[in-house]
């Protein structure tokens, strides 16, 4: 596939089966995350897979716990692929996705979150390529806050220092793949 279609069939995915993705392909996704671009070529990041449903459903619950309607631009998302915006009554906050990758990042770099995105868009165009539905999540910091998170933090060997910067939750599409969304008109320009 070229890399335009690929992008082009990429979808953030919210609906998922019980199915877990196989270990060998969640290794060549990872590969992906860790050979994107960072600032400075620092590669002041890092990646915890977590490949264990009932772990990722425990993590999904804590990254829903401090969620805060109040602060959201937007109130709709999708019909065919419903976020926490449109379903208050979403508990997990990686919709029931069998295996989750954590973006954890040095907290006092200038250039985290942008470190994160990369790595977190290349995972899921891998994920796509390869035929296994994925989302971005947000909400890293304010999932590992608690005692609990910093206690898995501690377990997995996240250094001191760092903090989540967000997710790729991976697993395989629960119904058909959702219509791609029309691109609004106005958000490119060439300047000569």
């Amino acid at each position: 596939m070229m890399l335009m279609d690929l992008i082009k069939a990429r979808h953030s995915i919210r609906k998922y089966t019980e199915q877990q993705i196989n270990r060998k392909n969640l290794e060549i996704i990872l590969e992906a995350g860790n050979f994107a671009p960072n600032a400075g070529g620092g590669q002041r990041s890092m990646m915890v897979a977590i490949h264990n449903k009932e772990l990722a459903a425990r993590v999904g619950r804590m990254n829903m716990a401090k969620f805060d309607r109040t602060h959201l631009a937007g109130n709709y998302v999708s019909k065919e692929q419903p976020s926490t915006i449109d379903d208050p009554t979403i508990q997990n906050g990686f919709y029931d996705a069998p295996t989750v990758i954590c973006v954890f990042c040095q907290d006092n770099f200038l250039f985290k979150t942008a470190d994160a995105f990369c790595m977190m868009e290349n995972m899921v165009l891998q994920a796509t390529e390869l035929g296994i539905a994925s989302c971005i999540i947000s909400r890293g910091p304010e999932t590992f806050v608690s005692e609990e998170g910093k206690k898995l933090m501690k377990q997995w060997d996240v250094p001191e220092g760092y903090s989540c910067q967000g997710f790729v939750i991976l697993g395989y599409i629960d119904g058909e793949q959702p219509h791609r969304k029309p691109r609004k008109l106005g958000r490119i320009k060439i300047i000569e």
